[in-house]
């Protein structure tokens, strides 16, 4: 059985940096990213269906998180699935911040403390997956990647 690969593989007018994809996000903070619908009052969001308008890449992350860390090979299909990656690395990532006996307040600290520091973007030697990514153009894409 092969890997989940990405839903928005076929999003068109995706703006590419590298060949890392700006998808839409269901936010309400400002960044370069498009930003979709927020979801109807009483919708929960941990259980967001697919189709709707307002379902986004970091819900497919976190809905294909498990399932998707059991495989050892992964094909890369089209520039969202280097997102879907991406995503699944970094929620690793904030997993591994989060210890058994935290309390709620320092696991959210941890968190915080874990998005505010420095991170490598493709093509930086401290990025971990350069073999898969293409790096930004300029200097100028890449800080787009770090918004």
């Amino acid at each position: 059985m092969p890997a989940f690969n990405s839903m928005f593989n076929n999003e068109g007018g995706v703006q590419l940096i590298g060949n890392f994809p700006l998808l839409p996000l269901r936010t309400r903070t400002r960044g370069p990213a498009y930003t979709l619908p927020a979801l109807p009052p009483n919708t929960p969001d941990l259980d967001l269906d697919p189709d709707s308008e307002s379902y986004d890449i970091l819900d497919e992350v976190l809905s294909l998180f498990r399932a998707n860390t059991f495989f050892r090979n992964f094909e890369i299909q089209g520039p969202a699935d280097r997102a879907l990656i991406y995503g699944i690395l970094f929620l690793s990532e904030c997993l591994g911040k989060v210890k058994p006996g935290m309390s709620q307040r320092e696991a959210e600290k941890a968190l915080v403390n874990a998005s505010l520091e420095q991170f490598s973007v493709p093509g930086e030697p401290g990025f971990p997956l350069n073999q898969a990514f293409e790096p930004p153009r300029d200097r100028q894409d890449a800080e787009t990647l770090r918004q």
